[in-house]
């Protein structure tokens, strides 16, 4: 089983009991916010979209980590890497995406997930280039991609709900581990 440990945080495979938190955390419109069209997930969605992040750990070696607090044990959210699908124009690409409850916003969790994710794709998976996509306008992710070293890389909308998006891209070999 796949566990990274940060400082404070264990970054981890998916509990069945990770469902409700996980469920509450998709449930609240700010953190959905910027989440395809900002609609909130309920108990079904979110378990639906567990199982597949759980196919794509089998599938291609990484996933979505759980990220748990170590001090408390409480889901704090997800972050990891990812096929992103739904933006054919990237391909062949690996993505890293966070997304906490908003009562872990602010205290560094969203970034220290994402710097040991990014430590883990060059060092466990190999992947010598990381991919993040943001919403245009989304200052918190953005000020996550910046902190990681990721440098703009191309502007397009989404194919979708056409709103802007960012793609931003970190060579790993130059990634300060």
């Amino acid at each position: 089983m796949t566990e990274i440990r940060t400082p404070r945080l264990l970054l981890r495979r998916w509990h069945d009991d990770d469902l409700v938190p996980m469920a509450d955390i998709n449930a609240d419109p700010r953190v959905m916010r910027w989440v395809d069209d900002g609609s909130v997930r309920d108990l079904d969605q979110t378990a639906e979209a567990i199982e597949r992040w759980e196919e794509e750990w089998d599938e291609e070696g990484f996933g979505l980590f759980a990220v748990e607090l170590l001090a408390s044990g409480e889901l704090a959210g997800f972050t990891g890497l990812s096929v992103p699908g739904f933006l054919p124009e990237v391909g062949p690409a690996v993505a890293i995406s966070w997304r906490l409850g908003s009562p872990f916003w602010g205290q560094g969790y969203a970034s220290e997930a994402a710097h040991a994710t990014l430590e883990f794709a060059l060092q466990d998976r190999g992947l010598d280039r990381i991919i993040s996509i943001s919403r245009v306008g989304d200052h918190a992710s953005e000020n996550i991609i910046r902190k990681l070293g990721m440098v703009p890389e191309r502007e397009t909308a989404h194919p979708q709900y056409a709103y802007p998006l960012q793609v931003h891209a970190i060579d790993l070999t130059e990634f300060q581990a």
